[in-house]
């Protein structure tokens, strides 16, 4: 699995638009050091945005740990965003409610922040 934090972002994005939606993929590591996005990295599935929870990842703690820091991160209320699938995987995709063109913007943003 790549990093691609320095500047090689892949050709596809790491969401994909829904019905009133998007649906963005994650890579979680549990049992961190801290609550972060950290970047976006490649995976067998494509790429996923790289995050960690403190969370420990029995009884959905740790998926519901990820959808409060994705809700922060995106400064949305935490009723945005739920676990789609993968919840016993470390790959994960996350449904954020809204329209899709804002949250596409607002992913891109986000991006263009691990460039810096």
């Amino acid at each position: 699995m790549s990093d691609v934090r320095d500047g090689a972002f892949p050709e596809r994005k790491p969401w994909r638009h829904g019905a009133a939606c998007v649906i963005a993929h994650f890579r979680l590591t549990p049992k961190s050091s801290k609550d972060a996005v950290e970047g976006v990295t490649s995976t067998s599935d494509g790429p996923a945005f790289q995050a960690r929870v403190r969370a420990v990842p029995e009884h959905g703690a740790a998926n519901e740990a990820l959808e409060e820091l994705v809700a922060r991160w995106l400064n949305l209320p935490k009723r945005s965003v739920s676990l789609a699938s993968g919840g016993k995987s470390r790959l994960k995709a996350l449904r954020i409610a809204g329209e899709p063109e804002a949250l596409d913007r607002l992913l891109q943003m986000k991006i263009n922040e691990f460039q810096r």
